[in-house]
């Protein structure tokens, strides 16, 4: 079966290209998870039209993904930490980090927040947040929970 796929695929092609792929993957997959559409002689005919529209999708949501990292740059969050004598008891991973940006309003998926290893420390970090093609930084302030 013939599908013009909507969104890059891994080892399949590029979004708008046109690529025949076994019947029960199409139907079960690539069509249902908006992956692809199915590839009719009507669709196949008008391919030009159908990449301009999805380049236009691209657009506005690379839009909105900027329009995000702006706000997201401008954000600082602030958090807590309790401490002993000289070291944390506990530490910040980035399902913290997605809950403070929860609370400010924003619903950012934890698994975009890029944090290499849990914070453990007192101090001010700039947090990468990937938004797909754009990458926001968020300034985290880290201080002692007062006991």
């Amino acid at each position: 079966m013939k599908v013009i796929l909507t969104q890059d695929v891994d080892r399949l092609g590029k979004k708008g290209e046109v690529v025949t792929v076994k019947d029960g993957y199409a139907r079960n997959y690539l069509i249902p998870k908006g992956m692809a559409l199915q590839g009719t002689e009507a669709r196949l005919r008008s391919i030009d039209s159908i990449k301009a529209e999805l380049a236009k999708k691209d657009e506005r949501h690379l839009r909105k993904q900027q329009k995000l990292a702006e706000k997201l740059a401008t954000l600082s969050l602030k958090t807590e930490i309790k401490m002993g004598e000289h070291r944390a008891f506990g530490a910040i991973t980035n399902a913290d980090i997605a809950e403070l940006l929860k609370a400010a309003g924003y619903e950012i998926d934890r698994h975009k927040i890029e944090l290499p290893n849990p914070i453990k420390e007192i101090g001010i970090f700039d947090i990468p947040v990937h938004l797909g093609e754009v990458t926001a930084m968020v300034k985290l302030w880290v201080a002692p929970k007062e006991q």
